[in-house]
Order: C-alpha cells, then structure tokens, then sequence
C-alpha cells in the first residue's frame, strides 16, 4: 500500500495570470501558500479474490471488471494513461468539499500522479512532478485551469510563482519562517458560501476572452504581486486587506460568473463586520471566501459570523509526500 498526504493551497494575489492564455503572452506571477488541510489518496495492488478488477472509494463505492467501466474520470484517465494492467484499490478522503476554490482538482491529481509514480518505481523530483501533473490535466483532462495549483500543491509553501511565457516557471519561497507563518495566518479567516462549482465552467466564460478592459483588469491584478511583495518586506500586514479588496474588486469585472448576489452577501458583510479585505478563492462561482481580519478586529467578527461556517486554518510549508509504503 502507497498512502500520498498533499496539500489544498490559498492563492492570494496574481490568480489569473498562470492560465496559458494568459502567460503566454505576457508572463505571470501568483503568490500562493499551501495549509493544514489535505487530501489523502492511498492505492495498493488489488488482490485477485474478486469479481471485479477495481475497487475506487470516494464520494462512491465503484467495483468494475473493466477500467473504461470506471466513473471517476480522472481515475480512469490516470490508469490508462499509466497503462496500469493490474487491478487496483484506489482511496480518496479530502479534509475540504471539492469544487470550492482550495485547488482540490490539482491537489487530487498531484496526489494521485505522485502516488502511481512510487508505485511504478520512478523517482521525480518536485519540478517534474509538477510539470507532469500540470500536462495531465491540460493535455490529458482537457481542463481549463491554470498551472500555480498544481506547483503549489507539489512545492508546498508560501510562494512566489513566477511564469515565462515558454511555461517555464521559478517558485521562490517568501516566508519560511514559521512564527512569521503563523502571525501572517492569524489574520486570516476562511468562510464557506455553501455554494459548490466547477472551477472550469467559470474560467471558460472569461479566460478566452481577456481583451481590451478585461485586459487592463488582468494587468491591474498583476501589478498587485509586486505591491504584495513590498508590504511582505515591511512587515505591514494591515496593508493586505485593502489589497486583496482592491484586487477582488477587479476579478470580479472579468464575468458576471465570477461572483453572485449570495457571495455579495457574505462578502459585504463580513466587510461590515471588521474584515478590511478579501476575495473568493479559485475561479469565483462559490466555494470559499478568504478574509483578513486585523487582530483588533477579530473578536467583532467572530461574534457577528458565528453562525457561518469558518474554517480555522493555518500556512504551512509540505507539499505533496508520500507517508506510507509498504510493498
């Protein structure tokens, strides 16, 4: 058996500029950090005592005689494309709902590529192992997302991502130190909107289309990277909030998809509430939202958010390892 640990991430300024369609032609940069929140997946080699070949547990329970038989797409797609002729006990559990904006879908196939390479006997390194992981899920899953999830999940850390316009990519770690982790974390509050999305259906309604004003939005979120990088330096954190609002503020006039009127709702009150600052995470839609609270603050938003679902939460330095092998 072969258990893989990988992290969800919070993309907090640049989130955007990694989609190809973007760095491509302009470059790109995402600041990012991984946390203490993880999706397991363990596999082992399925003994041949059953009347079926594959066992996958997730959100179901799938026994299948055939892989193709398998309903859990990027599953199928995985061992197929791993040409994986044995049959397998494939086990997925989540510390978050999928489809909210913390990376699941990279994280999972991060987790799962990281996983089947041990049990094939490769050895990657972080850099390919991202760089595969980004391949499956663009070229394999033809999905539209962008590539700092999957290097964030594979990386671990509070990062800078930066993106040439080849693809190629740098990732520099901007804290390392842990009480510096923690005292940026504890301002920082995650809120559920209950509301589930697939992260490629609201990128499709504007990546493809980042032209003229969408085009000045995407730079102005960009140019937000380097203000973050100099508030970092300096150690003023209270200056975040009015930059993630600043930032929010112009991803939500990329497509009406990207926010609705019950993350609206929550958003503006939890402004009203103390926050100074925030932003949905992910592609918009639903899912989370993250909010900076500043210390002084945090006991009137607590009180007056006590009946919303927050998620404690804090930055940590793992990326994506395997924890158990025994074969």
């Amino acid at each position: 058996m072969i258990i893989c640990k990988t992290p969800y991430r919070i993309s907090l300024f640049g989130g955007g500029t990694d989609y190809p369609q973007w760095y491509s032609k302009n470059g790109g940069e995402v600041i990012s950090s991984t946390i203490d929140k993880y999706i397991y997946i363990s596999i082992r080699k399925l003994p041949p005592f059953f009347e079926h070949k594959h066992r996958i547990v997730w959100s179901k329970i799938e026994r299948v005689k055939k892989t193709n038989d398998i309903k859990f797409s990027v599953i199928k797609k995985l061992l197929l494309n791993f040409k994986i002729k044995e049959g397998m006990e494939i086990h997925y559990d989540g510390d978050l709902p999928a489809r909210s904006g913390m990376g699941s879908s990279s994280s999972f196939a991060v987790g799962l590529l990281n996983a089947f390479s041990v049990f094939q006997k490769l050895r990657l390194n972080k850099k390919n192992l991202a760089k595969k992981s980004i391949f499956f899920e663009h070229k394999i899953l033809k999905e539209m997302v962008g590539i700092q999830d999957q290097i964030a999940a594979t990386y671990g850390g509070f990062n800078s991502i930066k993106i040439s316009k080849s693809g190629k990519f740098v990732v520099t770690k901007l804290i390392n130190n842990h009480n510096d982790l923690n005292q940026i974390g504890k301002r920082f509050f995650l809120v559920y909107t209950k509301i589930s999305r697939t992260a490629n259906n609201i990128a499709e309604t504007y990546v493809n289309k980042l032209t003229g004003k969408k085009k000045e939005n995407m730079r102005r979120i960009a140019e937000n990277v380097k203000d973050f990088k100099n508030i970092l330096q300096r150690k003023k954190y209270d200056e975040i909030g009015p930059l993630l609002h600043k930032s929010w503020m112009e991803k939500k006039k990329l497509s009406n998809a990207v926010s609705n009127k019950s993350i609206d709702s929550i958003y503006s009150d939890g402004i009203k509430s103390g926050a100074t600052g925030g932003k949905i995470l992910g592609a918009g839609g639903g899912g989370f939202i993250l909010f900076y609270v500043p210390l002084k603050n945090q006991k009137k938003f607590k009180k007056h958010n006590k009946k919303k679902l927050i998620i404690p939460f804090k930055f940590n330095n793992h990326g994506s390892k395997i924890i158990f092998k025994d074969r």
